[in-house]
């Protein structure tokens, strides 16, 4: 099982609710129980709709400062931690893909996903041996001392890391669309391809965000694809 201090809770929360966006971010956990997250940390990150992107040498600075605080590195980076704007807390394609990529190589690791209305996804794998996978159930440790919520210091951190790209640029990177163009065209052949090939989640939450966004279809905008 996969558990959150209270305060660790509280502030994960605060950074998915914060914006509008996705947010990522890694859990640090206790030095004797690596599945109860005592802290939600990010670092510099770009983030879309659907989306987000770690700044490398902000990855290194969160992994050095954690040496240097004394944790070893399967308490700081192993748990993979982000939201999702949407209700689904389901992976995407973009999630299974930053899985192995990122975290294919490690002995195990955890991604974890929560989305607007609180519904959660984790997933434990082991990279190791015959290796393996297997969803686990989630739980805030109501046990645990309630520690402080700065509310300041998070909001200070929140502005500092997160970096959100226009909703439609962000949409065409991660979905393969040609870079936008000043003019006022319809959807591209490419994104609508990339569109097609989509798991049937990953279109729904396209749909239901488009549905959000009445604006998108205003005619007396020009809006820039």
């Amino acid at each position: 099982m996969l558990r959150f201090t209270p305060t660790a809770w509280a502030k994960l929360l605060y950074f998915r609710d914060f914006g509008d966006t996705e947010v990522g971010g890694f859990g640090v956990t206790a030095k004797d129980n690596l599945l109860l997250v005592e802290d939600f940390v990010t670092v510099r990150q770009k983030v879309g709709m659907a989306s987000v992107s770690f700044d490398d040498d902000a990855v290194a600075d969160f992994f050095e400062s954690q040496v240097d605080a004394g944790r070893k590195p399967e308490q700081f980076g192993r748990l993979w931690l982000h939201s999702h704007p949407g209700d689904s807390p389901q992976p995407s394609m973009v999630d299974e893909e930053t899985f192995e990529r990122v975290f294919g190589r490690c002995e195990w690791a955890v991604m974890f996903v929560i989305g607007r209305g609180g519904k959660t996804y984790a997933r434990l794998r082991f990279n190791v041996g015959p290796g393996g996978e297997a969803v686990i159930p989630v739980e805030v440790d109501y046990s645990r001392e309630f520690g402080p919520t700065d509310r300041e210091a998070w909001k200070a951190e929140y502005q500092g890391n997160i970096r959100s790209d226009p909703w439609t640029w962000s949409l065409g990177e991660t979905f393969g669309a040609s870079p936008r163009k000043e003019t006022s065209v319809s959807l591209a052949d490419d994104w609508l391809d990339a569109f097609e090939e989509m798991d049937p989640a990953d279109r729904r939450f396209v749909i239901d965000e488009l549905a959000a966004r009445p604006e998108l279809w205003d005619e007396s905008e020009v809006v820039p694809w």
